[in-house]
């Protein structure tokens, strides 16, 4: 059903569709009909000259970008806008008619671009390309129906929001879980240095990856905290632990430089004058991904050191995009912090 270089040369009966400004139902033979005025660059060419590649966002209101009837799964998805929308706006994806999205993110950080600013992600399942071009290829089956929103929580209208949703019409294996995301922030303190990536998972799935926004409010090095993942009733001990923060992320000792790959990355770094360093870093188990039956918990820690050589419990600014695909229903996910709380330092 989806798509690799094995099975490229193989034919399917699945129905290939698009959804974009230019072809907002996704219509076969529906694109390119917008018919130009007298102001548009077009006009002198007529319908089908890209008359209509972008939408404006209206303030305070959700747009829906998306809506599908039937079975299939999302392929590729492509975004751009201002980096105005990052924190901004929240985008949110809907399987089988459900209530609560499965997806709940600040457009931003879905695609790996946290702090509200840009970095070149180079990876397999995310991909953002000079200047600001957003390219999702995680597979995204549904079974009854789809719906993709974006809200736009700014006070003022944002243009120029340019998209396209790549997806095929097809039977969806009976395997076959749903893709979710869920955004999640939180200040560590030295009493219970400890972020919470994920909780409250009910169900059969997969931990698919996690980005880290991660502003840094100790001087220092801040990276000795480990990844922990509590499967299947785990209690006071994971059976998934990390080692530390580089050797999460495929480094090792304390990093030195950025990079981004198809899994890993740390893609980057920023600290102009008196600003607090930020930190943005991703890993994708797309070829190892942590499976769990009934549930599934993670958390990551604060840790730096102190100058006696120990462990310093840190108070670090910490946000975080985790995918994971797994049966439905699921819970519903926490409230996401107002737009305020979503502000970078």
């Amino acid at each position: 059903m989806f798509s690799n270089l094995e099975s490229i040369a193989f034919l399917s009966n699945a129905k290939t569709r698009s959804i974009s400004a230019e072809n907002p139902n996704g219509e076969k033979g529906g694109g390119a009909k917008e018919i130009p005025d007298k102001y548009s660059a077009a006009s002198a060419l007529g319908k089908t000259w890209k008359v209509r590649p972008c939408i404006t966002l209206p303030k305070k209101s959700a747009t829906t970008l998306a809506e599908i009837d039937g079975s299939g799964s999302i392929t590729h998805i492509w975004i751009t806008v201002d980096t105005i929308a990052y924190r901004n706006c929240v985008l949110r994806m809907y399987w089988d008619g459900e209530e609560y999205p499965s997806v709940e993110a600040p457009l931003g950080d879905f695609f790996c671009c946290g702090h509200a600013q840009r970095a070149k992600i180079n990876s397999m399942p995310i991909a953002v390309n000079p200047s600001g071009g957003f390219n999702s290829y995680f597979p995204m089956p549904f079974r009854k129906s789809c719906k993709i929103t974006v809200e736009n929580c700014h006070t003022e209208d944002i243009g120029g929001f340019f998209y396209q949703f790549d997806y095929m019409l097809c039977d969806i294996p009976e395997n076959a879980a749903y893709f979710h995301s869920q955004w999640r922030r939180s200040m560590t303190t030295r009493e219970y240095p400890e972020h919470v990536i994920l909780d409250g998972v009910q169900g059969q799935g997969h931990y698919a990856g996690v980005y880290l926004a991660w502003e840094q409010l100790s001087n220092g090095w801040w990276g000795e905290w480990e990844l922990k993942c509590y499967i299947d009733g785990d209690g006071e001990y994971p059976t998934y632990c990390g080692t530390g923060t580089e050797d999460y992320f495929g480094g090792a000792w304390g990093f030195g430089e950025t990079y981004s790959t198809a899994f890993l990355g740390y893609p980057f770094w920023k600290k102009d004058g008196n600003e607090i360093p930020k930190h943005g870093l991703y890993r994708f188990h797309i070829m190892d991904p942590i499976r769990f039956e009934k549930d599934i918990r993670i958390t990551i820690q604060a840790l730096g050191w102190w100058p006696n050589g120990k462990f310093q419990p840190c108070t670090d600014d910490i946000s975080s995009t985790v995918y994971w695909y797994q049966t439905h229903p699921h819970a519903q996910f926490p409230k996401l912090p107002s737009v305020e709380e979503r502000f970078p330092r």
